[in-house]
């Protein structure tokens, strides 16, 4: 096997040195390539390897997809995210403390040059049948493009890498040339339907990667890409916007944003529908998250399961017990009632003074997701307590033999559901058309059926008032002039789909929605109101709600009625609400692959790898928050 210099992992002294990394190995110490490799039971092993990346469910209080959103606005922690204010965040000294890794493309990219060769050489190269192989060729192209798009949302323009390379240090350079977003995109794109080309409609076996699997991720990529070019248009995170760095190594880089986003929007819109027509959403909302059986359930093209004495969690122990997460005062408010109006609209809406009056006539997604424990476990900051009092229980199975084990919980965790589909399809649909035409209507009233909400989508948009919304989705179309009620509920529906799955930040980023995080505050239940007194009434001891805990009431400021969950200690960046600086849409890129890639280390400037907007090409140092995103 060639020796292969890593790129993007440098030692502590800062120069190139041959990495002693998986790829100088044999295969997962499989031996020797060319013993190994030569059946399909080969490429199946390989590719277990990459099922690591997909979210899962964790031991006791170690987190899991239901915690994931807690970088978002729909839930939180005890503890505010540094992504939201500025001062801390920094540039980081190595790519190991960085998202900026690049280990399971110089993977896929091994295998995928591998398996390609040996069939170029004749079918007898590799035992098995041919849509076997074509079947694990393709999980391995899948899985460079779910890399990718990681290192896509998280840094844009990136290099791309699709061989091993000679321990040349000039190629090494010209390699780590960081490629302009829209393309990289492209190439994801590009990757996920050759996958979908190679891999089986079915599975080969549960729990395996299938065609559809391929599709939907070329649809989530295809509709985050088209959104992102166009709420960022012009700025410097998109080609050839407003001191984009990518200028200075691409002066004449061709680009035309409304043909990219058209290309992408095309791609969003049949490749859901293809998924969307093949899989009907389950009846049971709640079922798919807290089932032990899910391979039967249509929706859900790919979970993973646990075995008690293998893999368990502790997720149902955890959230038993609050699990030190909850959901925020303004993903409650976005659910609509089950007639079909905003809370601000519908008679049927009786308050937030109680837990029991806020899930009252709501939306089934809700109901379904929020414990309606009339005592919500606030009295702490300690692990098994919720910092807003709405408590999860989405994720949740009661039973006693789910709930009493801290590892042994074997209830699955979906990974793609078609209901994304749908989703992408009435969002990417009406981003291209400006109308609901299509299958907008057949799959929206799909997901409103299901949710037991009135059908009447229209109504839904006809009474909606965007400035009487918290969304930071609607409050960036009003601070924008744009008064889109059809958008922003096809926004609402999304958040309400995928409540505590994950998915709110990258939507937050691509539709540029954190530019209307301004002095916010992250809040959760009405405690002040009502519910404040069944604390005091608890026998034979009240419980006591510590200032140093929860956030107290302060007369003649009704907001103060709500728990304000980083209004405890003032000297908590947050204590004044989150500001989110727009340096903060990418991550910075470590020193030290910039100074991999530089001629002069004394000019960083020059290296193939130039620094995102707004940070600086030093380790240790914050964003220049001065430094200006937009067009003049």
């Amino acid at each position: 096997m060639k020796k292969y210099i890593s790129l993007f992992i440098l030692t502590g002294s800062l120069f190139f040195t041959s990495c002693q990394d998986f790829l100088q190995r044999d295969p997962l110490d499989f031996g020797d390539e060319k013993v190994f490799f030569n059946k399909v039971q080969d490429l199946e092993y390989y590719a277990n390897t990459f099922y690591t990346l997909f979210p899962e469910n964790k031991s006791y209080m170690n987190g899991g997809v239901y915690r994931d959103d807690e970088n978002s606005d729909n839930q939180t922690s005890f503890w505010s995210n540094s992504n939201f204010y500025p001062g801390t965040k920094q540039v980081p000294k190595l790519g190991d403390d960085s998202q900026w890794k690049f280990t399971t493309v110089r993977n896929c990219n091994y295998i995928i040059n591998l398996v390609e060769e040996r069939l170029k050489h004749g079918k007898d190269e590799i035992i098995g049948t041919e849509s076997e192989i074509n079947h694990y060729l393709g999980e391995f192209y899948f899985f460079r493009a779910y890399d990718y798009y990681r290192l896509l949302k998280n840094y844009g323009d990136i290099p791309i890498l699709t061989e091993t390379l000679e321990d040349d240090i000039s190629l090494l350079k010209i390699s780590s040339r960081r490629t302009p977003r829209n393309k990289v995109a492209r190439f994801i794109i590009s990757d996920l339907e050759h996958a979908s080309e190679l891999m089986m409609e079915k599975a080969p076996s549960v729990g395996r990667l299938s065609r559809d699997c391929a599709r939907l991720m070329l649809a989530r990529v295809a509709l985050f890409e088209a959104t992102w070019e166009k709420y960022h248009a012009g700025s410097c995170f998109v080609p050839n916007g407003a001191r984009w760095p990518g200028k200075r190594m691409y002066p004449d880089y061709e680009y035309n944003p409304e043909t990219e986003i058209d290309f992408f929007l095309d791609k969003a819109i049949e490749y859901s529908e293809l998924v969307a027509d093949a899989h009907p959403l389950y009846k049971n909302y709640k079922e798919m998250f807290t089932t032990v059986e899910i391979d039967a359930i249509p929706e859900v093209l790919l979970a993973k399961s646990y075995y008690a004495s293998v893999n368990g969690h502790g997720v149902n122990r955890a959230l038993s017990l609050a699990g030190k997460t909850g959901y925020t005062r303004s993903l409650v408010e976005a659910f609509l009632m089950a007639d079909g109006l905003p809370i601000y609209v519908s008679e049927n809406y009786q308050t937030d003074v109680t837990i029991e009056k806020v899930l009252a006539n709501r939306d089934n997604r809700l109901i379904e997701s929020v414990n309606p424990v009339s005592l919500p476990r606030i009295q702490s900051r300690e692990a098994e307590f919720c910092p807003t009092g709405y408590q999860i229980s989405k994720w949740l199975n009661e039973s006693a033999e789910q709930t009493a084990s801290q590892t042994g919980g074997t209830t699955a965790n979906p990974i793609f559901r078609s209901a994304e589909a749908y989703c992408t399809y009435l969002e990417a649909y009406y981003e291209r058309y400006h109308n609901l035409k299509g299958k907008c209507d057949t799959y929206w009233k799909a997901l409103r059926t299901r949710a037991k909400v009135d059908t009447d989508y229209m109504k839904t948009i006809n009474a909606t008032d965007l400035s009487k919304e918290r969304d930071l989705a609607a409050k960036v179309l009003v601070e924008k002039g744009v008064n889109d009620p059809t958008l922003y509920n096809i926004r609402r529906e999304r958040r309400c789909e995928f409540i505590a799955e994950g998915m709110r930040l990258d939507d937050l980023r691509r539709w540029r929605a954190l530019d209307a995080m301004r002095n916010y505050e992250v809040m959760g239940m009405n405690l002040w109101a009502e519910m404040y007194k069944r604390y005091a009434a608890v026998t034979p001891k009240p419980i006591e709600l510590k200032p140093s805990i929860v956030s107290p009431y302060e007369e003649g400021n009704p907001e103060s009625t709500y728990i304000r969950v980083f209004k405890v200690n003032e000297s908590d960046f947050a204590y004044n609400g989150y500001n989110f600086p727009k340096q903060h849409y990418l991550e910075p890129i470590p020193l030290s692959e910039i100074l991999l890639t530089a001629d002069d280390p004394n000019d960083l400037d020059n290296s193939n790898i130039y620094q995102n907007p707004g940070w600086p090409v030093s380790s240790g140092t914050v964003a220049d928050y001065t430094f200006n995103c937009d067009p003049d």
